[in-house]
């Protein structure tokens, strides 16, 4: 496992300031070549984070969360995107089986939720996200960069929020 080169900890009120940190994240250049992992439990977020981040990204029309295909792309000016969720893998070969690693090799930003379910099978995060419910509003969040282009977008994020 990679050495984390960097820790913050966050905390979302509300799902405002969800699409706060999104839009704070997709205005990095950094963010489009980048590999994003979010852990947490089912209702933690992570498909609304994803969200909010492709659509400050410039993402048209409905964002589906790719629990049971997989895999969603979208396409913006200078991007390509990917969008996994492995939650329905039952073994981590299953990656290697579907032909993910060819499509983790192409340039573009990659959002990974339920990364744990392809254990061994991806390569090392930029940004490593884990989201905590609270209450049914508020969420902890801890920032781990693991990459250099993970610490500089990790810079982005607002001291405002901090824990």
């Amino acid at each position: 496992m990679a050495p984390i080169l960097g820790t913050r900890r966050l905390q979302w009120l509300n799902e405002a300031e969800c699409h706060r940190f999104a839009q704070r994240l997709a205005a990095h250049p950094a963010l489009r070549t980048a590999c994003v992992e979010l852990w947490g439990p089912l209702g933690a977020g992570k498909t609304t984070l994803t969200r909010a981040v492709l659509k400050a990204m410039g993402v048209q029309g409905k964002i589906k969360s790719p629990t049971y295909a997989v895999l969603e792309t979208y396409s913006v000016p200078g991007c390509e995107i990917s969008h996994f969720d492995f939650f329905r893998f039952s073994d981590p070969h299953e990656f290697e089986d579907a032909g993910f690693r060819e499509v983790f090799s192409r340039a573009g930003l990659k959002m990974v939720e339920w990364p744990q379910k392809a254990a061994g099978q991806l390569p090392t995060p930029d940004l490593r996200l884990h989201i905590e419910p609270m209450t049914e509003d508020r969420r902890e969040v801890q920032v781990e960069a693991l990459t250099p282009q993970g610490l500089a977008l990790m810079a982005t994020m607002d001291e405002a929020h901090v824990a």
